[in-house]
């Protein structure tokens, strides 16, 4: 009788124990997952072209970036530009104050001094990893500002 009775607490010490490792255990799968989504945007204004340019012209950038498919689907407002756009383009890699070269032409867009256009880019591993990074500008070209009118830094999150 006294050895059952010390061999009794032994089923529950056994189930604290492995309760106990099974939730220490537990991680959330959440944080391993890479993520795949991201949302793209930035606000465009003649202080931000290299030079800085004197406009009443604004804009906007926003989208979403798939990085299992690689494709960016993208939507560009402005207003108020100085002259009909001639060229918009995607350009990088770049910092803000920093210029680069045109990567992504976006056509078609609104042949106005305000107007939209929107688009989808498949973009290479390192487009993706540049823009990503915020290396990434969007800038409107007019015939009175043929480097730039406006401009806006990309930023995804």
């Amino acid at each position: 009788m006294l050895q059952q009775k010390r061999w009794a607490p032994l089923p529950a010490i056994l189930f604290s124990s492995l309760l106990l490792f099974s939730t220490s255990c537990d991680k959330d799968d959440d944080d391993d997952v890479p993520k795949t989504e991201y949302t793209i945007s930035g606000t465009a204004s003649g202080a931000q072209e290299v030079p800085a340019v004197t406009t009443p012209g604004t804009g906007t950038v926003s989208g979403t970036y798939n990085s299992s498919t690689n494709v960016l689907n993208y939507n560009i407002s402005w207003a108020n530009v100085k002259a009909v756009p001639t060229m918009m383009h995607f350009h990088g890699p770049a910092m803000p104050g920093e210029n680069a070269p045109p990567i992504i032409t976006i056509t078609p867009f609104t042949q106005a001094v305000t107007g939209t256009a929107s688009g989808t880019a498949n973009l290479t591993e390192a487009q993706e990893a540049d823009m990503l990074a915020g290396k990434w500008y969007y800038n409107l070209h007019t015939s009175m500002h043929t480097g730039g009118e406006i401009r806006a830094q990309v930023a995804a999150q």
